[in-house]
């Protein structure tokens, strides 16, 4: 579902409440108010945060949060602009330079928090590309061959759903 905009708190969490009554048990956001993890905890649901560490706002929903933290990218580009060398370019940092971090929750398995945590790591040091083809849109039609990782400019220019998703893009 799309609210369209990154904070309204009532269209998030109807959206949560309209998701969770179509038998959804996890309900992710990429939003930035707690609404969508609040209404996950009332109705028993799990539920991913977005933005901020939100497992206090859903202390029985919150499996893990997409946690944002520009200081390393805000400390580098400081930097470099006291060094005489920045330059304008896109910024993409993740979890191996510490701009975004997944803390997982007890609420997960014992067995599967530690998975999750391997693949993290791997993910940081370089071992596991998340994007590696094939990768193909609804349709079926590949966009990024077998073997092949996605560039920033494929991740920035995705305007598809993988195969298996259920939705349609806005139009």
């Amino acid at each position: 579902m799309w609210v369209n905009s990154w904070f309204d708190p009532g269209k998030e969490a109807d959206a949560a409440n309209a998701l969770i009554d179509q038998g959804v048990d996890v309900v992710f956001q990429h939003t930035d108010s707690p609404a969508p993890i609040q209404a996950a905890e009332r109705r028993g649901v799990y539920a991913v945060g977005y933005a901020s560490d939100m497992a206090h706002f859903g202390p029985k929903a919150v499996l893990t949060s997409i946690v944002n933290d520009w200081a390393p990218h805000y400390i580098q580009a400081t930097q470099s602009v006291i060094d005489h060398n920045w330059k304008s370019q896109d910024y993409w940092g993740g979890l191996k330079e510490g701009t975004v971090e997944l803390p997982i929750s007890d609420l997960v398995p014992a067995p599967v928090k530690a998975e999750a945590e391997q693949i993290i790591a791997d993910i940081k040091s370089g071992a596991l590309q998340p994007f590696t083809g094939p990768i193909k849109d609804q349709a079926g039609v590949e966009k990024i061959p077998a073997g092949v990782s996605a560039t920033n400019a494929e991740l920035a220019s995705m305007n598809y759903y993988v195969e298996g998703m259920k939705a349609e893009m806005p139009k």
